[in-house]
């Protein structure tokens, strides 16, 4: 469990650390809500875990030296804390777990310079993904994810600067009622 964990945030750094021209410009949110939900009724949750998945059957991955899921915890309390929303582990209304994956053989189509054809090239890519369940009925009640490339040998500085975006510009997309 410990190397899921660790592979996970792993991954979640590379996806984080792609090499745009701005350090976020890469990163695309989405966020899907139930819309039967009253988002500002919640007011506690608790932590139900992380996940990590590693796709590099080539083994180019060379993961990142800071803890990501720690990072990524630190930021999604802070997000939460702000909507009003606060850590309590004993009666909390929503249940909080997110979901971290790096596919290095992630294909794009991209566009030839010589020719203007396009064609199918290798981007390695990560995504977050976030998940609000209620703690009453289990239902997954919003869902945001983070998705961008993988830039190699990013520093720690950008990597924390593009899980910040990451994680701010995903709980913009949790509805206020």
């Amino acid at each position: 469990m410990k190397s899921i964990h660790f592979i996970g945030i792993t991954l979640l750094l590379i996806l984080l650390s792609g090499c745009a021209t701005s350090v976020t410009e890469d990163i695309q949110i989405e966020a899907t809500a139930d819309t039967t939900s009253q988002f500002s009724d919640y007011k506690s949750y608790t932590w139900l875990g992380d996940i990590a998945a590693l796709n590099d059957p080539e083994g180019i991955w060379q993961p990142p030296k800071i803890n990501l899921a720690e990072n990524i915890k630190f930021l999604i309390d802070r997000e939460l804390r702000k909507r009003g929303i606060f850590n309590y582990a004993e009666n909390a209304q929503l249940q909080v777990v997110f979901f971290m994956g790096v596919d290095m053989e992630a294909m794009e189509l991209k566009v030839n310079p010589d020719n203007q054809q396009d064609i199918l090239e290798t981007v390695p890519a990560a995504s977050l993904a976030v998940a609000l369940i209620d703690a009453k009925t289990g239902y997954v009640i919003w869902v945001g994810e983070a998705m961008g490339d993988i830039q190699q040998n990013s520093t720690e500085e950008r990597i924390r600067k593009r899980l910040d975006y990451a994680v701010t510009e995903i709980f913009k997309k949790l509805p206020k009622d």
